[in-house]
């Protein structure tokens, strides 16, 4: 058996069981592999119960610093008799299984084409620890210690990290250097290390943070001006608010006063959190809700309101797999259709989609200043894998000169000169109407705000003309706001191709490898990055200038596909699918191995 060599390069998958305290322990490992300067990219798969289910840990360690998954195991650390049996399976061949040998386990449970390393993890913690919950927590970073022997990682890394998460409790820090010697101390007197797989030295990671999408989001906000919260819990977007408070705590506190000047509001239910949101967008407040797809649902008719009578708003869409409950604790990209159209009639709706924690941060600042320019509602559209899971990225960076785009906005001053107040009146072109906020001036500047049809000064009006002048211009306004948006980022193969591939969002870092591989293999894809919707006219130009274009996203029914074909008029049979949606993280074997297939199957057709 050839066994799996590499050095700072590879897979490793930690399967537990919810509830066992060991999601700590994963990420202490992730970190302890970040801190010696190698990029790693970790995912946490968890159910949507409380404890007891089974639960994964990826990390994919990469000095090349791809961030996306990659596809395939190249090490199981094997914890939960529950799952062994599709976890070993999942092993490449040559590669390792690390296992609990405390009870013996029948041969034909194991691999001949897998390296096993068994450490006695339970008999290890029981004759150490007497209290159960410390048995429990403590077998975890015991077979951290191991790992670390195994992999050859630097035990100082460890130290390092206790003392500054355990300072001032000493106490904790002595127990838990205890647990990770005590996995040391066994490798090194019963097992040969290091392993083929190892950890060295490195100095790739640089002046990356590592943080999650959704911490990301909420601090968005709150540099982009937000003062208003809205929303009511739902995975996996809860901690966005959450954070946001935090950060408000921490941000948005008069020092002298005491008095604080944010206002977040758990709302009964999805409905009234985006009503609140629009009320305090209509008085002229910075406001948001966090929602998941199935909060979106519910928030169709009031969406509708905030489109017709123009109203901003801001909405941070974290997706996870639907429909209806569908998969609440997985990854998809499958609210497109329903966010870009969101209520009946006709609408159009305003995405953002980032691709990691940094855009998060850059995409919901943007967001606030969108709604407000634009008077609309606006969807940044994240999803679970971007904000639940920890990632490398850019730091974060803000210009303290930058002013908010708050749009057009008639002052006092303005009404008292004599200019000419049409709420919905098309005065420059653009398809914005100017507005004025509540209390703006005692007699002039007024309107009725209402979600029924009315003419250019906010006159309620049944008459057609009317209508039809109102719908043109938040057309209009649609086009503007696709030269307002973040715009795509095109990437041109190194030699000339009629070959293209569109892909967003969470895709894109397993995209950026499956380009790398391809690109190897000798087929070249120009590649084009969306970055918002409405798409500006540079995507029309790249359709244009491609025979075949490959569309990358995860959900089933080819949404954004749907969404160039709709809105582009671009030829169905131009645009070719590429669909993953079964609630994991799409990787990039997967990727390349499907537009192998799909350009084999087009040459024959040729």
């Amino acid at each position: 058996m050839k066994r799996i060599e590499a050095v700072n390069d590879f897979v490793i998958k930690f399967a537990n069981i919810n509830g066992s305290g060991s999601a700590s322990a994963n990420e202490l490992f992730a970190k302890a592999v970040m801190r010696m300067g190698v990029p790693v990219s970790p995912r946490n798969i968890f159910p949507s119960n409380i404890q007891g289910m089974p639960t994964w840990y990826e990390a994919r360690v990469c000095e090349k610093g791809y961030h996306g998954r990659r596809g395939g195991v190249d090490m199981m650390v094997a914890m939960n008799p529950q799952t062994w049996d599709a976890d070993v399976a999942e092993i490449e061949p040559g590669g390792y299984l690390f296992y609990d040998s405390t009870r013996p386990i029948p041969e034909n449970k194991f691999r001949k084409d897998v390296t096993v390393i068994g450490v006695p993890l339970t008999e290890i913690t029981n004759t150490t620890y007497t209290d159960p919950r410390q048995r429990q927590l403590f077998k975890n970073i015991i077979y951290v210690g191991a790992l670390s022997m195994l992999l050859d990682l630097d035990a100082s890394v460890f130290e390092k990290l206790f003392a500054e998460q355990f300072k001032g409790k000493e106490r904790l820090l002595a127990s838990n250097l205890q647990a990770i010697n005590l996995g040391r101390d066994y490798v090194k007197q019963h097992l040969a290390y290091p392993l083929g797989l190892t950890v060295r030295q490195s100095d790739k990671v640089g002046d990356q943070i590592f943080t999650d999408g959704n911490s990301a989001l909420a601090l968005g906000c709150v540099y982009g001006g937000a003062t208003v919260a809205a929303w009511y819990p739902i995975t996996p977007s809860s901690s966005v608010p959450e954070n946001f408070q935090k950060y408000c705590d921490k941000f948005r506190v008069d020092e002298s006063t005491g008095q604080h000047r944010f206002a977040i509001v758990q709302a009964e239910d999805e409905l009234a959190s985006i009503g609140m949101a629009i009320g305090a967008g209509w008085n002229g407040a910075r406001a948001f809700t966090a929602t998941s797809g199935a909060g979106i649902s519910l928030m169709t008719e009031f969406l509708g309101l905030a489109y017709f009578a123009e109203i901003p708003v801001t909405l941070i869409n974290v997706q996870r797999g639907g429909p209806s409950t569908g998969m609440p604790t997985r990854t998809q990209q499958a609210d497109l259709l329903a966010c870009a159209y969101a209520s009946h009639g006709d609408t159009k709706h305003v995405m953002l989609f980032p691709q990691d924690p940094h855009e998060c941060f850059e995409h919901a600042a943007a967001a606030l200043d969108l709604a407000d320019r634009l008077q609309t509602p606006v969807f940044v559209m994240s999803d679970l894998d971007i904000g639940m899971n920890q990632r490398l990225c850019k730091p974060f960076v803000w210009d303290d000169a930058r002013d908010y785009d708050r749009g057009k906005v008639m002052t006092a001053a303005d009404l008292d000169a004599g200019k000419d107040f049409g709420r919905y009146n098309d005065v420059d072109g653009d398809g914005i109407g100017w507005r004025t906020y509540p209390g703006t001036h005692p007699s002039k500047g007024s309107f009725f705000t209402r979600g029924t049809s009315k003419d250019a000064y906010a006159r309620y009006s049944e008459r057609g003309p009317d209508y039809v002048y109102n719908m043109e211009r938040l057309l209009k306004k649609f086009k503007t706001a696709a030269t307002l948006v973040p715009q795509p980022i095109i990437h041109m193969a190194p030699q000339d191709t009629r070959l293209g591939v569109i892909y967003f969002g969470s895709t894109t870092p397993a995209m950026r490898e499956a380009l790398d591989v391809l690109e190897a293999d000798g087929v070249h894809l120009d590649a084009l990055r969306l970055l918002a919707f409405p798409f500006p006219a540079s995507v029309e130009k790249f359709l244009a200038e491609h025979d075949t274009v490959f569309v990358v996203e995860q959900n089933r029914d080819a949404q954004m596909r749907t969404l160039l074909v709709t809105e582009l008029d671009a030829n169905p049979k131009q645009l070719v699918k590429v669909l993953h949606y079964d609630g994991t993280p799409i990787t990039a074997r997967f990727i390349v191995s499907a537009i192998a297939t799909k350009l084999a199957l087009l040459k024959e057709t040729v």
